[in-house]
């Protein structure tokens, strides 16, 4: 048996990524899995697992609006019967522009995906924990939120903000059985953060991607979904309220490239 094995996963940003490889490996571990995008082709995600045995269904959506993400819950109930875990994975990188050069609208956008959204998860699926007196919410964070120096500004400040979501929402689900938890995702290789890849590679720079840590090299997506399988199981029974950074060490110091002016 798998260690998710008769679960049910709703995971967001499913479509690529970490979201996709969690949706894989959950899938591979028994979980009976929701795998939601604002891009459709979650569906190949879907397909992938079904074709490997697994359980899995697509949804398309915005993981940012309040309809939606009870929607999903509630797909996860009538579809499977309940729900057990809900990773809020899905994210927005928004341009990389100094502080003055960013606008109201685009720290609105960048908020209402990276923090509203988690937020979202954690109110609609602890409802549906909470009768079952258990379950497990994953949220996506980022080393951007824990330091400077690893992301744009309003980017930074949505993942701080998520660090701080899950302490404060498992604090507010006191007793109920639910844990809150984030992982921090260090640099790694997605859609998302592909342009930066493209650009070191395209200048012979390919070699030096994830140099700064002490593992000298950037994360594949496979090693935040298995940490975010470890959150999921029941072999984080007793770890709620915290943040794993998984960023081969690069959290542990505080190496600066300061911005040139």
């Amino acid at each position: 048996m798998g260690r998710l094995s008769g679960r049910t996963a709703v995971i967001t940003g499913a479509a690529s990524g970490i979201g996709r490889a969690a949706a894989k490996i959950f899938a591979a571990e028994g979980a009976n899995v929701i795998a939601s995008d604002l891009n459709d082709t979650a569906s190949a995600t879907v397909a992938e697992i079904t074709a490997a045995g697994g359980s899995a269904l697509a949804i398309q959506g915005d993981a940012g609006d309040d309809a939606f993400v009870r929607s999903l819950v509630a797909r996860a109930q009538s579809e499977y019967g309940g729900l057990d875990i809900f990773w809020a994975n899905a994210g927005i990188l928004g341009r990389s522009d100094s502080l003055a050069a960013q606008t109201a609208e685009e720290w609105t956008e960048i908020l209402r995906v990276n923090l509203i959204g988690p937020f979202l998860a954690v109110k609609h699926a602890s409802a549906a924990m909470i009768p079952q007196g258990k379950g497990s919410i994953i949220c996506t964070a980022s080393i951007a939120g824990i330091r400077s120096a690893d992301g744009a500004v309003a980017y930074s400040a949505s993942k701080a903000g998520v660090i701080n979501l899950v302490k404060t929402a498992c604090n507010e689900l006191y007793g109920t059985g639910i844990r809150v938890n984030a992982i921090a995702p260090g640099l790694i290789e997605t859609g998302m953060t592909r342009p930066l890849f493209d650009n070191a590679r395209a200048r012979g720079k390919g070699d030096r991607i994830g140099q700064l840590n002490p593992s000298t090299r950037y994360g594949e997506p496979e090693e935040i979904a298995r940490a975010g399988l470890f959150l999921a199981s029941d072999d984080s029974s007793y770890v709620n309220g915290q943040t794993i950074a998984v960023d081969g060490g690069l959290s542990s110091s505080h190496p600066i490239m300061p911005r040139r002016r």
